[in-house]
C-alpha cells in the first residue's frame, strides 16, 4: 500500500480505537472541532502508511502535510497552538509549565500502571492495579479544588485524565466512597459533547452508560 497519508489534503490522525494515548488526542480534536481524517488501526495489522511515516510504528501519529508527529503530548500541544480557540493550555509561562508537569505525572503515575495492567503478567497486572487505585485515592483532594483538574477551565490535563477514568471499570478498579470527588469530576468531563463524540465503539463498551 502506498503512503496514502502524504496525498491527503486534510490532517490524518492514525489512532488505536482502544488506547489511552490515542483517545486523548481525539478528545482534543473534538474539543476544538478540528477537521481531520481519523484512521483507526488494528495493532496486529498496521498499515504501510504508518511504518513509512513513523520510525516507532506507533499510534497516535499525526500527518499534517509535510509534518509528521508521533507523541501524544506533542500532538495535543500542536493542536492547541495551531488551533488556539478554545485554548487548552494556560498562556503564562509559569502556569503552562505547571500543566506540562501535571501531564508528566499523569504519564508516570497513572498511565504507566495501566500499561502494566493491560500488558503485564498476572502479578504485574495486579501490582499495577493496586498502584493506580492507591494513587487515584491519594489524589482525591486535587479533584475537588476546581471544576476541572486544578483549573476553572477544561484543559489538556483533563483531556488526559478523562480517558483513564473512563477505563476504570474495564480495568477492574472500583473507587471507594471516599473518592466521591473523582466520580463527580468524571461525570462532569464525560458529559462534555467533545468527550462523547471522541468515543469509539470499543471505548463505548468499556463501561455502562
Amino acid at each position: 500500500m502506498a503512503l496514502i497519508a502524504n496525498r491527503r489534503s486534510v490532517m490524518t490522525l492514525f489512532s488505536d480505537p482502544a488506547c489511552l494515548q490515542s483517545h486523548r488526542t481525539r478528545i482534543v480534536l473534538s474539543e476544538k472541532d478540528i477537521t481531520a481524517d481519523v484512521v483507526q488501526i488494528d495493532q496486529n495489522n498496521k498499515p504501510e502508511d504508518l511504518s513509512g511515516l513513523n520510525p516507532y510504528n506507533s499510534v497516535p501519529t499525526l500527518v499534517d502535510r509535510d509534518l509528521v508527529l508521533y507523541d501524544s503530548r506533542v500532538i495535543m500541544e500542536y493542536f492547541d497552538e495551531r488551533f488556539p480557540h478554545p485554548p487548552l493550555m494556560p498562556v503564562d509561562p509559569v502556569s503552562r509549565s505547571k500543566s506540562r508537569l501535571a501531564l508528566f505525572h499523569i504519564e508516570k503515575d497513572w498511565y504507566a500502571p495501566v500499561d502494566a495492567i493491560l500488558n503485564g503478567n498476572a502479578e504485574e497486572s495486579e501490582r499495577g492495579r493496586k498502584i493506580l487505585e492507591d494513587s487515584l485515592i491519594s489524589s482525591v483532594e486535587l479533584f475537588s479544588v476546581k471544576p476541572y483538574f486544578l483549573s476553572d477551565e477544561f484543559s489538556l490535563v483533563d483531556c488526559s485524565i478523562a480517558p483513564l477514568l473512563w477505563r476504570l471499570p474495564s480495568l477492574n478498579i472500583n473507587l471507594p466512597s471516599e473518592a466521591k470527588a473523582i466520580v463527580e469530576y468524571s461525570n462532569r468531563v464525560f458529559d462534555r459533547p467533545s468527550f462523547r463524540s471522541s468515543l469509539t465503539e470499543e471505548e463505548l463498551e468499556m463501561r455502562p452508560i
